[in-house]
């Protein structure tokens, strides 16, 4: 008898397309069905997303994807991740008077990635023009979509805040001085503009690889550079600090700055290779836990029984904690990733994982790096059970963060893609007028103290949560999985990985599971705070499976049920089936394909 789903695996033999939006995923097949292929539907769904989702993406942000080209047949990463200004520096920020980077606002901004990345993408890999995957972005900016019950009430939190503090987001999201209506028809015709000027720019050339070049010098050394810093080097606006602040991004920084290629890192376990981003964002994370779970029966667990949630929760708690001392930007800090994956440390490590929960952080102590373990330990001021980081000063913005979004996408062809685009979400700062769109806040990510990975540099990226995930079988790319979710993102994709690979479920099945996570390591936005011992789970589980987590010691918090974790996945069998999936939680993932 097969296992009651939420929705149908959705299967196929001519493309899948699956996203955090029913809008966007539509938007992504029917660019499949126009003849674009996989990277030519991502570019276009990742437009869509930025205007359907606006809490939790947007122009201003930025973008890792792990890709699969057949023509190349290789699997590459694209890091859209912007670095700092080259205003950021330690000096300058703790001379405005901050110990934490604030989690919005113009100080917390770093060179927008996600737009030349997706050019990057469009040119290298995709088929179709700028207009082509454009034109569905400036359909919905121009004619509407409808307002998502979430988004509004966001927009309703913050709308005294805007009419005081961000009046260029008060004018846009509150289009005639009020809050959008749940599911009303918005629309955001200054954006629309903005991406028709692009377009019209890239149209003044004829060849497709031209107009993609004059789209990004558009962008990054035209009309929407001098608007940025037009508009961040000469207001002050109110962040989480409790002050007003002006930017430090030039045009000059948008203008040396473009997106690039590089290898993923990998991890082979049980049959599966799975390809991650570097130690700039916290893929290996992933890679760490399944080092250590590696040497431990997780078949022979309950997919959703206590013993698996927290074997599974310990292992996490050990990668994310060494994610603390030793990640950061490779081109700025020597990363011991070989070390951390190797199966020496991992067996010595594995033996850390007891019966009961542990409240101690425990990063692994790396030869040669010593000195950065107690220097970013002290900065954290862990002795033992320690709780906070830091305590919030003024967080008025830090419950309503934005999020992220996700997409994957496999063609007939056989090319797959996994994208997680985030930032520049709309709580994050204000409109830059004239543009329709806000930066980013990741910069939240760095560390005021100088001599860690994760300092603030000028041109250093920020160590992002933002981490796709593409997995090989017996060598051959087969499936494209993420979720939103800061630090939650490896944690509830590598319960729905191991769920597939140990359990033989199929896709909707895995992602429908009951999830959880911890808060037990440094958070990695802004107040950087900590919750030892911490668990959440899903209702879901059932009370005695939450009983038997409580008995080992967990802290242990239940969500309702279906209210964790935003997953999709897709694949590709060996015999050219496709399939995909999408979490029924929140109501507004989609999975298409035909």
């Amino acid at each position: 008898m097969t296992a009651f789903t939420t929705r149908p695996e959705i299967l196929g033999t001519f493309g899948v397309v699956t996203s955090t939006h029913w809008i966007a995923s539509a938007v992504g097949m029917s660019i499949l069905e126009k003849g674009g292929n996989a990277f030519d539907a991502a570019v276009a769904t990742g437009f869509v997303l930025q205007i359907v989702e606006p809490h939790l993406c947007g122009p201003g942000g930025d973008m890792p994807a792990i890709l699969y080209s057949k023509k190349k047949d290789k699997v590459e990463v694209i890091c859209a991740q912007g670095p700092a200004p080259a205003g950021a520096t330690i000096e300058h920020y703790t001379s405005e008077g901050l110990k934490l980077i604030p989690g919005d606002g113009l100080l917390a901004t770093v060179i927008p990635g996600s737009f030349d990345g997706w050019m990057l993408m469009l040119r290298d890999y995709g088929r179709l023009t700028v207009r082509e995957v454009l034109e569905p972005a400036i359909y919905y900016a121009e004619n509407g979509h409808p307002m998502l019950p979430r988004v509004s009430a966001t927009i309703a939190g913050l709308a005294s805040f805007f009419e005081k503090e961000w009046p260029t987001s008060h004018q846009t999201w509150l289009p005639g001085g009020s809050v959008p209506e749940p599911l009303s028809n918005f629309k955001n015709p200054v954006l629309a503009e903005t991406w028709k000027r692009i377009v019209a720019e890239a149209e003044a050339k004829r060849d497709r690889e031209e107009q993609i070049q004059a789209a990004r010098d558009a962008f990054y050394r035209g009309f929407v550079a001098e608007a940025i810093e037009r508009y961040a080097g000469s207001t002050a606006v109110m962040d989480a600090s409790g002050t007003k602040h002006k930017g430090v991004i030039t045009a000059d920084d948008m203008a040396n700055w473009s997106a690039t290629t590089e290898a993923p890192q990998t991890y082979d376990y049980h049959g599966w290779t799975v390809a991650k981003i570097g130690p700039w964002g916290q893929g290996p994370v992933f890679l760490q836990t399944l080092a250590l779970l590696k040497g431990i029966d997780i078949a022979s667990m309950d997919p959703a029984g206590a013993d698996f949630v927290h074997t599974v929760t310990e292992a996490m708690k050990l990668a994310f904690a060494d994610r603390e001392i030793y990640y950061g930007d490779p081109n700025f800090s020597k990363i011991p990733v070989e070390y951390l994956l190797s199966d020496a440390y991992n067996d010595e490590r594995r033996k850390l994982i007891k019966p009961e929960a542990s409240l101690e952080l425990q990063p692994g102590i790396v030869p040669g790096f010593e000195d950065q373990y107690a220097l970013t330990m002290d900065m954290l001021g862990v002795t033992s059970k320690t709780g906070a980081v830091y305590e919030p000063t003024m967080a008025h913005l830090s419950e309503k963060r934005g999020d992220t979004v996700h997409i994957d996408v496999i063609d007939r062809e056989g090319n797959m893609v996994s994208i997680t685009p985030s930032g520049g979400w709309l709580q994050s700062s204000p409109i830059v007028p004239g543009l329709g769109f806000c930066l980013n806040s990741r910069a939240q990510m760095f560390w005021l103290k100088p001599g860690l990975p994760t300092s603030l540099a000028p041109g250093k990226r920020p160590r992002t949560t933002l981490t796709p995930s593409l997995a090989l079988y017996e060598g051959k790319p087969t499936l494209a999985f993420g979720t939103p979710g800061g630090d939650q993102q490896e944690q509830w994709q590598l319960s729905f990985f191991l769920r597939y690979v140990h359990h033989k479920m199929n896709l909707q099945a895995a992602i429908d599971q009951p999830l959880f996570h911890t808060s037990h390591f440094p958070g990695s936005f802004y107040p950087r705070t900590r919750e030892p011992g911490s668990l959440m789970a899903e209702a879901n589980f059932g009370e005695d499976v939450l009983e038997a987590l409580r008995r080992k010691g967990h802290k242990l918090t239940v969500a309702d049920p279906w209210t964790v974790g935003r997953l999709t996945a897709a694949r590709r069998d060996a015999d050219g089936l496709l399939r995909a999936a999408a979490t029924p939680r929140l109501m507004q993932a989609y999975a298409v394909g035909r």
